[in-house]
């Protein structure tokens, strides 16, 4: 019971930071779809680049460099133009607030 009262303390501390901007189940929704290549909460398996944990700011920059055209990529590229900027951010701000 501890256990379980820490975590959902962690996620509610983790949700907080991004309620402000958006639904946390929205965003939460719009992060799970990533789940299928960069695994369940964002911890990928080898071969595969996690993004728990990483830097917002990188995050950003990756998705906004796949949406551009930038930086090429097989799917990425596609997937990205689905995202708002501010859609991208949320989920930037949500994968940086994941433990690896």
């Amino acid at each position: 019971m501890k256990s379980f009262v820490k975590a959902l303390t962690g996620a509610i501390c983790l949700g907080a930071s991004f309620l402000a901007s958006a639904d946390a189940l929205q965003v939460r929704g719009m992060a799970a779809s990533c789940s299928a290549c960069h695994g369940t909460h964002g911890v990928a398996q080898p071969g595969m680049e996690s993004l728990a944990g990483k830097s917002r700011d990188e995050l950003v920059q990756k998705m906004l460099d796949f949406k551009s055209g930038k930086k090429p990529a097989t799917l990425m590229h596609q997937l990205s133009k689905g995202y708002s900027d501010q859609q991208i951010e949320q989920m930037a701000d949500y994968f940086a607030a994941l433990k690896k």
